[in-house]
């Protein structure tokens, strides 16, 4: 073992290892490059520093290993949430699904010793292992580890949504209330519920907690001394914060409970102890401290027997790949708030391990591991060094005029392409991908992916992948339905939820935040997920109650319960105030607005409708039909700054050519109502309402709150959620609802947008004008405004 970069801290810790309490030197934060390794660490550090400004990654970790070393090791970000402490190579991440590299190694070991044999049945060592298999093929370890048992995704209890954390017992006790979707040994699906088995088996035919074995058995021989598969004081002190992300614009930190399916994903690690593990497949086995598997054994794993002509191909444990003529193993982790890769070309002794704190980020990792391998091959071969291709903002110009539905003539597979404030985005394959500016046209490129390449040809078309996409003309989609009515809506956990949502006559699950699969309807109340992806041919069942509204959904044998999230359809959201409003209108009332610097433009309110009489009015606050229940207005009246209000009616005219009109709910507001919504707001929604001490652009006259209107009736058209709305639902880019609501309210946006407007990005309904900064707040009440000349 080389030393030659890893500088020890002269410091002694007591870390429990395999329950034995040893005293240890802890390794330095960060390893610098070796000799040699000085351009390829720099040229990472430009790249990683880059894509962490990009694309918003909170910490991230990286470690190069060739033959026998770690030849470089470093963290970027910071690792706490507060920003304070920063990320480093020592830093600890969850490390998702390459926690079955170690759970498949323990198994490996216990055949080495003749006490499991691959291809006995698993019954042979769990006698209550009954899964309904109607097949005449037995599930094995071997294809439990190679993933091609049949298996669910994931089982009924102790799955990935589930926060209870339940026993590794009890969860595999849970498969027996399923069935293999496949027949054994026949096809590859990805089981994280198949690994929880394997681990069941070691725990069960030794006699020995799962994790202890694997403590005293691999991590001990390895030296992992940053690692385990529970979250133990010395692990947790460098744990890095982690978190989630959303469609529809949300952060959030990450859930830390325990997955139920521990062996397949709940390992603690950083990037120097991967290293380690790295180090010891190049070693043919052996571990710093010790031998972790035969030689033979190691090699046996990384070989295809069955899934030669699969797209995702599977060893025993480690997934298998070509990469730039060089064979490569390794896994992927996703595991919530947290996306690692571990990369290897086994022949060439050459490595890479990168985290990342943000979920979902396994295309941006795993496109650094990429380049940090072509780097490393390109320095060792002294060739050409590669590039790292980057991409540029979108103009809002060019994001217009691409934007829209298009088909292919092969197949007649759809994409769309959406342009949302600054933002454009290609929804294909079932995800939505960012696009940025690349020479004449643009590219994917976001932390899900990096590629394909968006080419629009100058006739109405683009193409990708050299596939010729034609636009579509843009029609209002057809309404939802009837029998799907009751089905939509959101379902689950608010750390995962599942939305089923209606997409142009097809009834789709976006599940586990960013996969969106078109579901085959085989019944009133049973669909099934398309033959690809996360859950490929497994089954939903809804269960209605008396009104045809689903309450929950079995979908691949997991429970999701309906969410009450918003309204029913025509219901107004309403809070219950933390003070009474009389009380606050008198506070509010007495209170002084904050004092401004200007210089500002002398304010010219005028009212809307004296503008334009055909546009028409439902101002909630004039009434107690709003979200508090009372009365701030005594006129129901719409006022704004002059520029403002002729831009709305050139709004309001656009629409009248499809029959369509604006319905106004507020806009020019006075300070103090701001300040009373603000004060009667709980803590929790007060993203919903303007903080005073700010002010509100409402204030300004220079907002407006609005929905689209049929122009003869009046009637509002249905949207996905109501005016006032308090939740999710009411973001301009939340996913769920039908089509046609999606529709209308993309539509709104897009004429607010062409008259100088920008959407607010909790409220589908407040627009704020784009002057609003050259304007003071005011406290006029409306019988004090001069009238229009």
């Amino acid at each position: 073992m080389h030393y030659a970069s890893l500088v020890l801290i002269t410091m002694s810790l007591s870390i429990a290892v395999g329950g034995t309490l040893m005293a240890v030197e802890e390794e330095a934060a960060n390893v610098a490059p070796v000799a040699g390794y000085e351009d390829v660490a720099a040229d990472l550090r430009r790249v990683i520093a880059a894509e962490l400004e990009a694309k918003n990654l909170p910490a991230f970790s990286i470690a190069l290993v060739d033959g026998d070393r770690t030849v470089w090791a470093e963290g970027f970000g910071f690792q706490d949430a507060e920003r304070q402490k920063p990320a480093t190579a020592r830093t600890v991440y969850r490390v998702g699904s390459v926690s079955k590299l170690f759970t498949d190694i323990a198994v490996m070991q216990l055949v080495e010793q003749g006490k499991l044999d691959l291809d006995a049945p698993v019954g042979n060592y769990l006698a209550d292992f009954e899964p309904h298999n109607p097949f005449d093929a037995p599930i094995t370890l071997r294809r439990l580890m190679s993933h091609r048992a049949g298996l669910v995704r994931e089982s009924p209890v102790g799955n990935y949504f589930d926060p209870t954390e339940p026993t590794l017992a009890a969860t595999v006790a849970s498969l027996n209330d399923t069935t293999i979707v496949y027949k054994p040994g026949t096809r590859t699906k990805y089981s994280n519920a198949g690994i929880a088995v394997v681990g069941q088996v070691v725990e069960k035919s030794q006699g020995v907690a799962f994790s202890k074995w694997i403590d005293d058995r691999i991590l001990a021989p390895l030296a992992m001394r940053q690692s385990g598969f529970t979250l133990t004081p010395s692990v947790e002190r460098d744990l890095a914060a982690a978190w989630m992300w959303t469609y529809d614009g949300r952060r959030f930190a990450a859930p830390k409970f325990a997955l139920g399916t521990a062996p397949a994903g709940n390992l603690y690690s950083s990037v120097l102890d991967l290293a380690k593990f790295v180090r010891a497949i190049f070693n043919g086995g052996q571990g710093e401290s010790g031998p972790l598997l035969k030689p033979e054994t190691l090699a046996a794993m990384m070989q295809d027997r069955d899934a030669k002509n699969e797209a995702r191909r599977f060893g025993i444990g480690f997934q298998l790949a070509d990469f730039e003529g060089h064979r490569r193993v390794g896994h992927g982790g996703a595991v919530y708030g947290f996306s690692t890769q571990l990369e290897a070309l086994p022949d060439a002794k050459l490595g890479v391990i990168a985290v990342a704190s943000l979920d979902g980020a396994n295309g941006l990792v795993k496109r650094i591991t990429d380049h940090a391998l072509r780097r490393m091959l390109a320095q060792r071969d002294k060739k050409e060094r590669p590039k790292f291709a980057t991409s540029g903002p979108v103009d809002a110009g060019r994001a217009r005029a691409i934007a829209g539905r298009y088909r292919s003539g092969e197949g007649e597979k759809q994409i769309e392409i959406a342009s949302v404030g600054e933002k454009l985005y290609l929804y294909r394959n079932g995800f939505r991908f960012e696009l940025r500016a690349l020479a004449d046209g643009f590219v994917v490129d976001d932390v899900l992916a990096y590629g394909p390449e968006v080419k629009p040809t100058g006739e109405g078309a683009v193409t990708i992948d050299a596939v010729r996409y034609e636009r579509l003309k843009d029609e209002i989609p057809a309404d939802v339905p009837e029998r799907w009515k009751g089905l939509t809506g959101e379902y689950g956990w608010d750390h995962n939820t599942l939305y089923i949502l209606e997409d142009r006559g097809r009834l789709v699950a976006l599940i586990e935040w960013f996969y969106y699969y078109p579901l085959a309807e085989l019944g009133e109340n049973e669909f099934a997920f398309p033959g690809e992806g996360l859950y490929h041919d497994e089954k939903l069942r809804f269960t209605r109650d008396a009104q045809g509204r689903a309450t929950q959904v079995v979908a691949a044998d997991v429970t999701f319960e309906r969410r009450e999230v918003g309204t029913r359809d025509g219901q107004t959201f309403q809070i219950k105030p933390v003070r009474p409003i009389d009380e606050l209108r008198k506070e509010a009332l007495a209170a002084t607005p904050p004092a401004e610097q200007g210089p500002f433009r002398e304010p010219d309110l005028v009212e809307l409708v004296k503008l334009d009489p055909t546009i028409r009015l439902d101002v909630r606050y004039a009434t107690t039909n709003n979200f508090t229940g009372a009365v701030f207005y005594k006129e129901g009246r719409a006022f704004m700054q002059r520029p403002a209000a002729e831009a709305v009616v050139r709004a309001h005219k656009r629409l009248n050519q499809l029959g369509l009109g604006l319905l106004i709910h507020d806009a020019y507001r006075p300070w103090h109502v701001t300040k009373m919504f603000w004060d009667a707001t709980p803590a929790e929604m007060k993203d919903f309402v303007a903080n005073p001490a700010n002010g509100s652009r409402h204030n300004r006259g220079c907002a407006v709150d609005l929905t689209l209107c049929d122009l003869k009736t009046g009637e509002p058209i249905p949207m996905v959620a109501g005016y006032d709305e308090f939740s999710p639902r009411s973001f301009p880019e939340y996913p769920g609802g039908t089509s046609r609501q999606r529709w209308y309210r993309e539509f709104l946006r897009r004429t607010m947008e062409a008259e100088g407007f920008a959407v607010y990005e909790f409220e589908w309904w407040h627009f704020d004008y784009r002057d609003w900064k050259h304007y003071p707040i005011l406290n006029r009440e409306f019988g004090e405004i001069s009238p229009v000349k």
